[in-house]
């Protein structure tokens, strides 16, 4: 994003450096957009653009608020996804909604990464219909209030990486599976680790190969 904003000759800020411009009044904007950005945005950030700040969610907003939104989607067996247009306000991923772009999800052989990859393409469309309405309206977008879901915080997505007792475990590995980060693990000796099984194994095989332990192909 960096060079290819260099290369439209777009001024590229660090957070602290935009921030002490626009308090010095160097830097002002009329509309915000964040995509997938990890830290949360406030003071002049959300004062000066008087079209707003959006941001835009891999998730289904209100319902799944903060991170594990893909694990959840897995874990919960769900048909359905989603990614979420709406406003940044003090709160995270609290601010009024401005569009739900659903589509459905494989229940059976859906994994976080997988997920990840379907959700980036509907969240780029999602990005591309909402900024040519954004930028070229005078006023805020309709949007509608973004009121209770689950809020799940990234100490809490860890946490739930552990198997335990009563898991069901072919699904909490595919919810978890995002190499190379950990998925879901096992703890022996007081080491950690990570679980995968044959269904993930078939995904990773390359099928133009074979050997003495994969079956021929015809």
């Amino acid at each position: 994003t960096r060079d290819v904003a260099k290369d439209a000759e777009i001024p590229v800020y660090e957070y602290s450096e935009a921030l002490s411009l626009m308090k010095s009044g160097a830097l002002t904007f009329d509309l915000g957009l964040s995509m997938l950005y990890w830290r949360k945005l406030k003071d002049e950030f959300l004062t000066i653009p008087k079209l707003g700040v959006i941001n835009f969610h891999p998730a289904p907003l209100p319902e799944y608020k903060g991170t594990a939104g893909y694990n959840l989607a897995i874990l919960e067996s769900l048909s359905e996804w989603a990614a979420t247009a709406h406003y940044i306000d003090e709160d995270i991923d609290t601010g009024d909604i401005i569009k739900v772009q659903s589509f459905p999800i494989c229940l059976e052989t859906e994994t976080a990464k997988s997920l990840e990859k379907t959700s980036q393409e509907i969240l780029f469309d999602l990005f591309i219909d909402i900024f040519c309405k954004a930028s070229s309206a005078e006023t805020l977008l309709p949007a509608f209030s973004n009121i209770g879901g689950r809020y799940v915080s990234r100490v809490e997505m860890e946490e739930m990486k552990q198997i335990k007792e009563g898991d069901d475990i072919p699904r909490k590995i595919r919810a978890f599976w995002f190499p190379p980060y950990e998925g879901a693990f096992i703890i022996i000796n007081d080491q950690r680790y990570t679980l995968i099984d044959h269904s993930i194994l078939s995904m990773l095989a390359d099928p133009s190969t074979s050997s003495l332990f994969t079956k021929p192909t015809n």
